[in-house]
């Protein structure tokens, strides 16, 4: 498929899991893509690796007038930088709960904001966030990170309503539970590995965790202009957690 020919994608938290995923689809797809991460070891040959970090506006600014300059312009804007955080209510403190919310909810609305000018000029606008199925259901010791993914679910519905009339599609993809680096690292903290990761396939009706490629299916699919009638919507990526009782 060449679907995105001449159009040109930024992607946040690019060069692994989900983000890279979705970069070398992207690519494949006709896309000139760059990717914006704190650290761009890993970045998927052909893209354009921008070290930045979502919680700083200026990094941002520059890195968007980056992808501009270099490629022409921007029509595809992927929000997929984010970080995890374990508890109940009681367990992360006000830092926590501060960085956590900056990075998966202030940080969607700072780079979404340096990329509309950009966005409006695009023929094919679209973009898609990271949500998660902790937005839909109550998972035990995700209360900051629920909350987190709560709002992006929000704040997506909000920019779509936003950015209709401008030509702008805004929609998300919530996974469940990813196969990804950051999964790898939460089994290796575990006080027993074997058993969280087999707790973590049991719990997905599939009996397998998700794959990153599976999630980068989805956000091609709701980017790419042959969706052009899609927005406002949230796909589920999540082997049935949300909805399936087995």
């Amino acid at each position: 498929m060449s679907d995105f020919e001449g159009l040109v994608a930024l992607i946040t938290g690019g060069a692994s899991g989900i983000g890279a995923a979705t970069a070398v689809l992207l690519q494949s797809r006709g896309a000139r893509v760059a990717v914006l991460d704190r650290s761009t070891d890993g970045a998927p040959d052909g893209v354009i690796a921008l070290p930045g970090d979502v919680t700083d506006s200026a990094q941002i600014e520059r890195a968007v007038a980056t992808v501009v300059e270099e490629l022409g312009g921007l029509d595809v804007l992927v929000n997929n930088a984010g970080i995890g955080a374990a508890g109940d209510v009681s367990q992360n403190d006000d830092a926590e709960w501060a960085r956590v919310l900056d990075v998966n909810v202030t940080g969607i609305a700072r780079v979404t904001r340096s990329a509309l000018p950009h966005l409006r000029r695009s023929a094919h606008a679209s973009v898609v966030n990271t949500c998660s199925v902790a937005a839909f259901i109550g998972l035990r010791q995700r209360a900051l990170y629920g909350a987190s993914k709560g709002a992006v679910l929000a704040l997506t519905l909000a920019m779509a309503a936003d950015h209709i009339t401008e030509g702008i599609r805004v929609n998300a993809v919530a996974p469940g539970t990813v196969d990804t680096p950051w999964v790898g690292r939460l089994l290796d903290a575990a006080e027993d590995r074997e058993a969280t990761a087999a707790a973590l396939r049991a719990r997905q009706p599939l009996g397998r965790l998700v794959t990153a490629d599976e999630v980068a299916h989805a956000v091609v699919t709701l980017a790419s202009p042959t969706a052009g009638s899609i927005t406002g919507t949230v796909l589920r990526v999540d082997g049935g957690l949300a909805s399936l009782r087995l």
